[in-house]
């Protein structure tokens, strides 16, 4: 049989094409994921307290950012103390920050967190640190025990 030069290219190329979207796939954090980075989270700052807890979640990138999932914290004002994907936001208030089309996510976070159950979902459009691109994100908002803290972990939809 046959073959030739541009159909082994083509086919080729195709094959790569495959492995690099399937590579791409394995990379996003699912729902279920960021739940489960969550309740560790969680669990962390009850374990070594938020102070150490805060500056894991930052700097700790092999146990706090899995694909695409990072920790994030703020206190109820919107001022970062944690972030595993930016720690250049460590410090910065983002009550005022609104997403690509405008919305107030970190009011509403901080909102939510305030109320009962103190839990729930937001839905915004934010930079994907792996893409870097501007991308759905849905993330699970959480008051921590302290009362004082809200903690955030989202996923690309």
């Amino acid at each position: 049989m046959k073959f030739s030069t541009s159909s082994i290219a083509a086919g080729l190329g195709a094959l790569t094409l495959s492995f690099c979207l399937g590579a791409q796939a394995q990379e996003r954090g699912s729902k279920q994921e960021a739940v489960a980075l969550a309740d560790a989270a969680t669990s962390h700052v009850k374990q070594v307290g938020a102070e150490r807890a805060f500056k894991d979640f930052t700097h700790d990138k092999v146990r706090w950012v899995r694909k695409d999932l990072y920790v994030a914290v703020t206190d109820l004002e919107g001022k970062v103390l944690a972030h595993g994907g930016n720690d250049k936001l460590v410090g910065k208030h983002m009550m005022a920050v609104r997403d690509a089309k405008g919305f107030a996510f970190m009011a509403r976070m901080i909102e939510i967190a305030k109320s009962q159950p103190g839990e729930g979902w937001v839905d915004y459009e934010w930079a994907n640190p792996q893409t870097k691109r501007i991308e759905g994100k849905s993330s699970l908002v959480s008051l921590l025990p302290d009362g004082k803290s809200v903690l955030s972990v989202g996923y690309y939809r």
